[in-house]
């Protein structure tokens, strides 16, 4: 994502509310700047970009006809939908400027496209979440995500573990029978369900022969060991250099199953923390098991739940020495513009008081884990054991538990 300023269009939006500084031009490059973009607009934002509009003409002798244009809209965004899988966004709204095709008030999908610009207005202001976002958006990517392949028999799960998210490329299966009659059906049968894998793997992945991509290949019992033995001996036999770069370069995990969410066991494998320290989920991932882990203990430092942790915030008990707050990305989406703002505000108080706010990605296994729990958390500077309690019930309990009236008379 790169930015691609057009003062003709952001001179043509000011009338719309907000300065020149609320507003950005912006050109997606990579499938991954449609996800940043995807958590950059919000409803109420104002977007402009390319849009195919169809057009229905009526003749003088009432006949009509009708045809695809090719023009700019403007809308007011009412809602986003994102594929992850074909990195599509979809922005849907109203539109804000009339031009020769719509109206003010029509209702419009925008389908964002790469290498093509779009312009955003946030009318009341960049927030502090939405410009760290735009600035992660437009950091230069790092170009070494990681491929994975989760898997057991007859059954592949290949994916891709970028800095932000985590995606499902292809899904692969093959019957391979349980009982057989000989070693040659169930050799035949491996075979053909190992190649099925492998070439779905080079569709949906891109790998470089002279700078090959980490692959994490993972499985129960030894079924990740015999697809690396596969590949390799397959890059051999035909002198592939990129078959033998692919083998050489992957790393094998046990896990308990070949389901997706057997990923959190890759990430979390000893091998795998090695190797990754330094990228940003490999952190996310700890902050995510050093929280589940205090949880269990029970150690009055581990909250999860919106009001437990607005209590802690408005404490100050997320701080310095070890003070987090982990909150999806997913509730800067949310419909109502004061809630947004009330989260907003929670990342702004935990900074302002020397704490810690850390964003995770929904479309990561540590947001996902992080969304089972509410998409709010935190973890204490210092314990705290009663920020679940309604404060209005302490103060009964300690008045003797009701509400003493003019009279003296107490009202249970």
């Amino acid at each position: 994502m790169r930015l691609a300023g057009s003062k003709k269009v952001i001179a043509d939006l000011l009338d719309l509310g907000g300065t020149e500084e609320d507003i950005v031009s912006l050109l997606p490059e990579e499938p991954e700047d449609m996800w940043h973009a995807n958590n950059l607009i919000a409803p109420d934002d104002i977007i402009r970009a390319h849009a195919i509009r169809k057009v229905t003409r009526t003749t003088n002798t009432g006949s009509t006809s009708s045809e695809r244009v090719h023009t700019d809209l403007t809308i007011r965004v009412t809602s986003t939908f994102f594929d992850p899988a074909a990195s599509a966004l979809h922005v849907s709204g109203t539109v804000v400027k009339e031009n020769g095709y719509v109206a003010i008030g029509q209702y419009h999908t925008l389908d964002l496209e790469l290498n093509r610009a779009f312009t955003l207005l946030k009318p009341g202001g960049w927030d502090s979440v939405a410009r760290e976002t735009l600035q992660e958006a437009l950091r230069p990517e790092s170009g070494d995500d990681l491929a994975a392949v989760v898997m057991q028999e007859g059954l592949a799960n290949i994916c891709v573990i970028t800095e932000f998210r985590t995606v499902l490329k292809q899904r692969v299966e093959h019957n391979i029978p349980k009982k057989r009659s000989g070693a040659s059906d169930m050799d035949s049968a491996t075979k053909a369900f190992f190649d099925k894998v492998l070439n779905t793997l080079l569709r949906a992945v891109e790998f470089d022969a002279a700078h090959p991509r980490t692959l994490l290949l993972a499985s129960p019992g030894f079924v990740a060991t015999e697809f690396r033995k596969y590949i390799l001996d397959l890059g051999q036999r035909t002198s592939d250099k990129k078959l033998i770069g692919l083998a050489k370069a992957s790393m094998v995990v046990h896990t308990s199953s070949g389901h997706v969410h057997a990923l959190n066991e890759v990430l979390k494998s000893p091998e795998v923390q090695t190797k990754m320290k330094d990228k940003k989920f490999y952190g996310e991932t700890r902050l995510m098991d050093d929280f589940y882990t205090r949880l269990r203990k029970d150690d009055g430092r581990a909250w999860y739940g919106l009001k437990p942790v607005v209590r802690a915030v408005n404490e100050g008990a997320i701080g310095p020495g070890g003070g987090t707050l982990l909150i999806n990305n997913s509730l800067f989406r949310n419909m109502d513009v004061a809630t947004r703002k009330q989260y907003v505000d929670l990342v702004d108080k935990v900074k302002a008081a020397g704490g810690e706010a850390r964003v995770l990605s929904s479309d990561h296994e540590s947001g996902q884990r992080l969304d089972a729990l509410g998409g709010i958390a935190a973890i204490l500077s210092y314990p705290s054991y009663d920020l679940d309690e309604d404060p209005e019930d302490e103060e009964d309990g300690e008045n003797g538990g009701g509400n003493d009236t003019a009279e003296g008379t107490t009202v249970i």
